[in-house]
């Protein structure tokens, strides 16, 4: 049997300089590399550290690396079966059904809010407002919340949704609360709505970004829009938002 020990370099001494189609070799006994030239392909001889017989792979072999069964097909049973069943994963859709029924909704309470346009009484007009952000508040998160979710993660379904949607709804109702206890001096300028308006922005925020563990730009946008719908529907009324 011929020596191939100095054809055989390890790879921590040898220079940079690469041999030409070089094999990479790892000593079964001692664990060291080493690259050897292509000439010795398919031969034996001794490993020049700790002279254990090796067995020079082809050039043409491959290298196949298995991973453990269980990593990937979970445990199994005597007969060969798969004891764990993986939970598949369930998107959730909406039917044209639902969105039309929110659609009328919508409507309806546009033209609703339009009519109480027309009333003489103010104080009538304020409190259906109250009512309206109030009332508002769940399907308007609840919508949003469909809206802005992460597909990437579970939707919250059940009595989770329902806590999580009237604790966000509450939070809402009480930013309007808040509002129409500012004096009137406080609201009637744009500029001054450059302070107050990132105040009621982060309570909003901090509220859908607990609740439903949206990223802060979904959280804005979820905060805004329950704002921007009980707002529109305000002005419907005949309520003004700015003391001007």
């Amino acid at each position: 049997m011929a020596p191939i020990c100095s054809d055989l370099y390890p790879v921590s001494r040898r220079s940079r300089r690469s041999l030409p189609m070089a094999i990479l070799v790892v000593c079964r006994s001692c664990h060291k590399r080493f690259k050897v030239s292509e000439k010795f392909a398919g031969k034996k001889g001794p490993c020049p550290n700790c002279k254990e017989i090796i067995t020079i792979p082809g050039a043409d072999e491959k290298v196949e690396i298995h991973a453990p069964e269980h990593s990937e097909a979970g445990a199994r049973s005597v007969t060969g079966e798969l004891v764990l069943k993986p939970v598949s994963r369930e998107d959730h859709s909406y039917p044209l059904s639902k969105i039309l029924l929110i659609s009328g909704v919508a409507l309806g309470v546009l033209l609703f809010a339009l009519g109480l346009r027309f009333l003489d009484s103010s104080a009538l007009r304020y409190i259906f407002g109250a009512l309206g952000a109030v009332a508002l508040a769940p399907p308007l998160v609840l919508g949003g919340y469909y809206f802005l979710r992460n597909d990437e993660l579970e939707a919250y379904e059940g009595q989770s949704l329902t806590i999580r949607v009237g604790v966000c709804a509450a939070v809402y109702a009480v930013t309007w609360a808040i509002f129409s206890l500012i004096p009137p001096e406080f609201t009637n300028e744009l500029y001054q709505w450059f302070y107050l308006g990132p105040i009621f922005a982060a309570i909003g925020m901090t509220a859908s970004f607990c609740c439903f563990d949206l990223d802060l730009t979904s959280a804005f946008f979820h905060y805004a829009f329950y704002v921007m719908i009980t707002g529109l529907l305000a002005v419907a009324m005949g309520v003004p938002l700015l003391a001007a």
